[in-house]
């Protein structure tokens, strides 16, 4: 049995200004992007020398970022209000601008990244799922950055586990007993491991719509799972049927991923650049 390290969430300081560690995971995550969506500039169809309608540069990775940017943290916010937390900030409706104190949510980021992501698709005039198919392998390492912020400050901690289990760890503020280290089963299944078969998945051409399927259907699929191993936020507990908030979100998640890919498979085939000689 583990003891969680006693980790200051504060980075460092300068005068009065506090850096904490989830900021600084915030940064790392928007840096991990941008460095794979310009590797992703060489993947087929925005590979392509064409400039046309499939003609993709690193301006739209610039743009593509920093309007992402502002779907997750707006998105984020108000989905966490929404979803887990609406008549304490329906009452206390000044708090919903105090990002400060904590309190995002993935799907309600997903939902604002989606927003976004409408936006410039049609400013650049490109189809909304090309958009969605390019950012989709490159989400997953900010998502386990983000799950390292939460190790970091001890939080979103695991269920009971059996002290003999020899990663078990007692967290700071959740009593003597040996809890999973949930944010890192999340860390490595919707954050490792989806990317690596997003990434390979999505380096060969696809129909429309699939590789974003890929990630609707995989998220969804191993955040349920992480699930098990997460206790729930205290102020709702279980839900219907034992599930929590967060697995009963994964559930029109991956319903959406299915039907978006039985949609692709109706598509035409996928573009492919011919071979230079």
């Amino acid at each position: 049995m583990l003891m969680h390290p006693d980790i200051d969430p504060v980075a460092l300081r300068l005068g009065p200004v506090a850096i904490h560690w989830y900021g600084l995971m915030y940064l790392v995550a928007f840096g991990l992007f941008m460095a794979l969506a310009l590797r992703r500039l060489r993947h087929e169809p925005y590979a392509s020398l064409t400039q046309g309608e499939w003609g993709w540069q690193r301006r739209d990775v610039e743009d593509i970022l920093f309007y992402g940017v502002l779907g997750v943290v707006i998105g984020g916010r108000l989905g966490y209000v929404l979803f887990y937390k609406p008549a304490y900030y329906f009452a206390h409706p000044a708090e919903i601008f105090a990002v400060w104190q904590g309190g995002m949510s993935f799907h309600g980021g997903l939902l604002g990244v989606l927003v976004a992501m409408a936006g410039f698709a049609r400013m650049r005039q490109r189809p909304f799922l090309q958009v969605m198919d390019f950012i989709a392998p490159c989400v997953p390492p900010g998502l386990a950055a983000g799950r390292i912020g939460n190790f970091i400050n001890g939080e979103l901690w695991g269920r009971v586990a059996d002290p003999s289990l020899p990663w078990a760890m007692v967290f700071r503020g959740a009593g003597s007993s040996a809890r999973h280290p949930s944010q890192l089963y999340e860390f490595l299944l919707e954050g490792v491991l989806l990317f690596v078969l997003l990434w390979l998945y999505a380096r060969r051409p696809r129909r429309l719509g699939e590789v974003s399927a890929a990630f609707l259907v995989g998220y969804g699929c191993l955040r349920f799972i992480a699930e098990f191993f997460r206790e729930p936020d205290s102020f709702l507990g279980f839900l219907s049927l034992g599930l929590t908030m967060g697995q009963w979100l994964c559930i029109p998640m991956v319903l959406g991923g299915v039907a978006l890919w039985v949609w692709a498979q109706r598509q035409p085939a996928p573009f492919v650049r011919a071979a230079a000689h």
